[in-house]
């Protein structure tokens, strides 16, 4: 995935305070786009109830699909409109959408408003709280994708323990490409799932500064699952 115009690894994007420039990770894309600025910006706010978490996270879903698929391979097509026939492009099949579960779901929702013929998958890891290693508890992943590519879905890219393990996942079954595309970044996370995979590009709405002690995203937007589905302490 190149950097689309307007969007890049380089100085356009504005990383969080504290954070590296994105252009330190070449395989990175942070889209410098007013309306992700403007619903990172309410999703970030402790203050923001759960329904609106939802809802926003599901908006992010949206455009960051959107900017995820801006290159993807078309088709010449000829269409018949009311008035004439006209030259259109159109994707020769829509990527597989997978959700890393659970708050992998909240990006699902808008991706699909704008694929709403993908076929979807579900990655389930839990993280160990202690070793903040990921343990796999559920894969289902449609059959035939060789024939189309992939977008790999989870908020919080932080560790990466769960981003590397689920791309690896997904890439056992054989898709044509593999993206991954989050909500906000830490440079640990990005570091390690590039090692990992190169040939994967990662679409963030945000590189943030770093991890705390526990392994959380600063300055994040705190638990991403529990907030989406009102399920905090």
């Amino acid at each position: 995935m190149q950097p689309p115009p307007g969007s890049s690894s380089g100085p356009a994007a504005v990383p969080s305070a504290g954070a590296p420039a994105p252009g330190a990770f070449p395989g990175l894309v942070v889209p410098d786009h007013a309306l992700l600025r403007h619903k990172l910006a309410a999703l970030r706010d402790r203050e923001t109830p759960s329904a609106a978490f939802r809802r926003l996270l599901a908006e992010l879903g949206a455009l960051l699909t959107a900017e995820a698929t801006r290159d993807l391979p078309q088709e010449a097509v000829r269409v018949a409109t009311p008035l004439a026939e006209a030259q259109a492009r159109v994707l020769p099949a829509e990527p597989c959408l997978v959700a890393v579960l659970r708050a992998g779901l909240g990006l699902l929702e808008g991706a699909r408003s704008v694929l709403p013929e993908a076929p979807v998958g579900h990655i389930g890891l839990v993280r160990d709280e202690r070793t903040l290693q990921p343990s796999e508890y559920v894969v289902r992943l449609p059959p035939g994708l060789a024939r189309r590519g992939a977008i790999v879905l989870d908020p919080m890219l932080a560790t990466g323990g769960s981003a590397v393990a689920a791309v690896a996942r997904v890439k056992a079954a054989g898709p044509a490409w593999v993206r991954f595309v989050c909500v906000v970044a830490a440079p640990e996370g990005v570091a390690r799932l590039l090692a990992a995979h190169p040939d994967v590009p990662v679409l963030a709405a945000s590189l943030d500064s770093g991890l705390d002690a526990r392994g959380y995203i600063v300055p994040g937007l705190g638990d991403a699952g529990d907030r989406c589905f009102g399920t905090e302490g």
